[in-house]
């Protein structure tokens, strides 16, 4: 028996099949390419990427036949939709999240509604990502898909769908698109309503772990399946993560460090205040019922060391392939072991929280001429890094009070990096023995639906294991206060030149 987790991402598709006991028993990744009709356009073929996630499945089915899946679960990038006909054919290229064409259409929601109630009801602070805007920008620039269209479908319910299902959402990746009515746990009728759109051109909206559907005998022989197959409602990928992760009490939070650097952090209350919506931190439906997520992140994350690899790491790269180790490792081995001097504002492209800034002004200041490579290595560590505990702080301020982080993601490797989070956060920072904790998560929920778990409770207990604790070092920590009480003033007067 087996537990399969099939997770749609930007670039990608990641298909594995997990024992009860968490191993994994086979996996596949398939890429698919952005495509960029205009500048700042950025869309998915979604035949593309259903061809190419059924292709993973079948490389991993062909492995499984000593263990058949028993369950699957889909987790997914958020806000992302593609226009189908209900024989199947897709009619548009999925508009991904951070396509720029619908900048500003969010302000037809503000001016109705108010940033605060957006929040209140959709569980998101109003920006052009989300799905309402990419509905409209449909509306308005593509009437003929728009009116043929049947279903408007995110990554999650679109897989289902592929799978002969009825189209279903779980409710965190419907919390993503702003057009959740969180208290009702369904489509907001008055957030459509603005642009006159039924809610039945929508998949059906469940927690995560219900029961979707069975997959029938064709689907099941194209993709290797058994017939039968259990397919349930999984999750958005980053509390999916979170789950996957453990991050299933309040105060923790879930510490993903790979192109983007987001932190997940879970409680129990749909928080709104002033601060929320001051900082564009958003409250929506966990994949743990019962619980919420808060997500804070900065789009400059892991990217910024690959630009340094990229830019001045030509022979630390030729270093490491003749060593066939990781650049990385090359590239972070004689960092300073203590803080440096510089800041440096890891905004090289879009801010993420608290910001939300479309045109950034990133810096590094302090250097001199007895400033070494290697210092400026550590800064741009330091830099990501105080950027998300600016992050925290806020979010402490919001009432979300983030005790300890799990790591998950290649940043998660280095443990030179999660020491020195644990210093500038002052906080423990847990090492996970999980390297695909979205995954995992989907593994979980497969497993309750079918009686291998009680809960996701139970399951997190038997397969989410401590690899190393981080403790901050306090002299560290204090210095690092000093610096951050200089780092968070920078933004606004750097945006101010």
């Amino acid at each position: 028996m087996s537990l399969m987790s099939i997770d749609i991402g930007t670039t990608g598709c990641k298909v594995i099949a997990f024992s009860a006991e968490g191993e994994i028993i086979a996996q596949a990744y398939r890429e698919y390419p952005l495509i960029h009709p205009q500048p700042g356009w950025m869309e998915l073929d979604s035949r593309d990427v259903w061809e190419k996630a059924a292709a993973a499945i079948r490389e991993v089915t062909a492995q499984t036949r000593q263990d058949p899946v028993k369950a699957l679960a889909v987790s997914s990038q958020g806000e992302a939709v593609t226009p189908v006909l209900e024989d199947g054919t897709v009619l548009d290229n999925a508009i991904t999240t951070f396509d720029s064409r619908t900048a500003g259409l969010e302000r037809r929601w503000v001016e109705k509604f108010g940033r605060e109630e957006i929040l209140r009801i959709t569980g998101v602070p109003p920006s052009h990502i989300t799905t309402p805007p990419k509905l409209l920008w449909l509306k308005e620039n593509k009437p003929e898909i728009y009116s043929r269209a049947w279903k408007f479908l995110c990554f999650e319910d679109f897989a289902y769908f592929k799978l002969g299902l009825d189209p279903a959402i779980d409710l965190s990746l419907a919390g993503r698109s702003m057009m959740l009515d969180i208290e009702k746990g369904d489509w907001s009728e008055d957030m459509l309503a603005e642009i006159d759109f039924d809610t039945n051109r929508l998949a059906r909206v469940l927690p995560s772990g219900a029961e979707v559907g069975r997959i029938g005998k064709k689907v099941a022989d194209d993709l290797g399946l058994p017939e039968g197959t259990l397919a349930v409602a999984g999750g958005h990928d980053q509390p999916a993560g979170a789950l996957g992760s453990g991050v299933i009490a309040p105060n923790l939070a879930m510490d993903a460090t790979g192109t983007v650097e987001c932190i997940t952090a879970a409680f129990t209350e749909h928080i709104v205040n002033e601060k929320m919506v001051e900082n564009n931190f958003c409250s929506y439906p966990h994949t743990v019922e019962g619980m919420f997520v808060c997500l804070a992140y900065n789009f400059t994350g892991g990217c910024l060391l690959r630009w340094f690899r990229d830019t001045f790491g030509q022979q630390e790269v030729a270093e490491a392939k003749e060593r066939g180790v990781d650049p990385y490792e090359i590239i972070l081995a004689n960092i300073p072991d203590e803080p440096t001097r510089i800041l440096l504002l890891p905004h090289f492209g879009t801010t993420g929280t608290p910001h939300l800034d479309p045109n950034p002004m990133s810096a590094i200041l302090g250097l001199d001429l007895a400033t070494k490579r290697e210092e400026i290595v550590k800064a741009i560590l330091e830099g990501i890094t105080l950027e998300i505990k600016l992050n925290l702080h806020l979010m402490k301020e919001a009432g979300m009070d983030v005790k300890e982080l799990r790591a998950i993601g290649g940043g998660a490797k280095s443990e030179k990096w999660l020491q020195l989070k644990a210093d500038i956060f002052d906080r423990e920072v847990l090492a996970l023995d999980v390297s695909e904790a979205a995954s995992l998560a989907m593994a979980m929920l497969g497993g309750v639906a079918v009686g291998e778990y009680k809960d996701v409770q139970e399951a997190v207990g038997l397969l989410v294991k401590e690899k190393k604790r981080f403790f901050p070092n306090k002299e560290k920590a204090e210095r690092y206060e000093e610096m951050f009480e200089k780092y968070r003033k920078l933004y606004p007067l750097m945006k101010q030149i």
